[in-house]
């Protein structure tokens, strides 16, 4: 059905984020300052990754490829919300709406299997070292990225396909700095509570489903890591610790936006901000500062630069 018969709503308004100069010009360095570094701190950590000989192994393989995703979650959103913060009239038209909830739900679909992948890293290196090499083989590596590209993908399809040819004839205002799918599809002319479901089901089952296959497995690998002699169980423990707080911190916001039964519009908007501008700075910071081949590549590698830049 074509969408121009039923739809008199060709563009939503965002009621942003606050009436407050104060606070929007405190969110607006806060979220600048934020963009800016988890840009720069993951375009870091894949091109040192990518340059470095001694980083070429399957942990950091997957660690270049959820910074390539935290790029994705900061500029999904966050720059429109820069830029509207001091827009009196915000907008977005009905085919940016759709196309900023199929990235949204893509990206996230994509990076929750990359932790799960990532989990099963750690697990393989930790209780089961003699074989690592040959079960994390470049071939099970690329296996994961495939299927975290294509499960992502069809999250979002699935879920928007649904709601794309919704009727929207009457209010258009979201009451929030994004395209956020529960809301979007409460504003469409007509009953929407199985679809409602449907997101709370798809989305949360997904998010909810995936952090406890991931808190299973962490738990399993602690038990294990116990077993260890205290040198070989400190690291492990360190490590295990940078992936436990990245997992807590990415499922945290989505597991209560889509699974809290009673929402409220001030929490959601924080913790969209929290997961949109803080998360995606706080995984290279988590992943780079407390672990030691990184800093040494980056070291390696900021020396390179300063010797090339001496020689031309």
């Amino acid at each position: 059905m074509d969408r121009v018969n039923h739809t008199a709503v060709s563009e939503f308004v965002f009621l942003g984020l606050s009436n407050s100069w104060d606070i929007q010009l405190l969110l607006f360095a806060f979220s600048s300052v934020f963009y800016l570094a988890s840009m720069l701190g993951n375009s870091l950590i894949m091109f040192t990754v990518t340059s470095d000989p001694h980083l070429h192994s399957p942990m950091y393989f997957l660690l270049a490829n959820l910074s390539f995703i935290d790029l994705g979650v900061s500029s999904v959103t966050s720059p429109k919300m820069i830029y509207d913060l001091f827009k009196k009239h915000k907008v977005i038209s009905f085919s940016g709406c759709i196309t900023q909830m199929f990235f949204i739900h893509l990206i996230g679909g994509v990076e929750a299997v990359l932790l799960i992948a990532m989990a099963f890293d750690r697990y393989v290196a930790i209780c089961k070292p003699l074989h690592y090499l040959t079960i994390m083989s470049p071939r099970m590596c690329t296996v994961f990225l495939v299927a975290a590209w294509t499960i992502g993908f069809t999250h979002s399809t699935i879920q928007l396909a649904f709601v794309v040819n919704l009727p929207f004839c009457g209010p258009n205002k979201l009451d929030t700095f994004y395209c956020d799918l529960p809301r979007f599809i409460k504003l469409a002319c007509t009953d929407t509570y199985r679809l409602e479901f449907m997101v709370i089901a798809n989305s949360g089952f997904m998010s909810l489903g995936s952090f406890c296959i991931l808190v299973i497995s962490y738990i399993f690998i602690l038990v294990t890591v116990q077993k260890l002699s205290s040198g070989g169980s400190s690291k492990a423990l360190s490590t295990l610790s940078a992936h436990i707080t990245v997992v807590i911190l990415f499922f945290g916001p989505l597991i209560f936006v889509y699974t809290w039964p009673h929402p409220t519009s001030h929490l959601d908007k924080f913790l969209a901000i929290f997961d949109a501008v803080f998360t995606p700075f706080l995984n290279p910071v988590i992943y780079t500062f407390r672990n030691k081949e990184m800093k040494v590549a980056m070291r390696r590698l900021c020396s390179q630069i300063g010797n090339f830049r001496k020689i031309s």
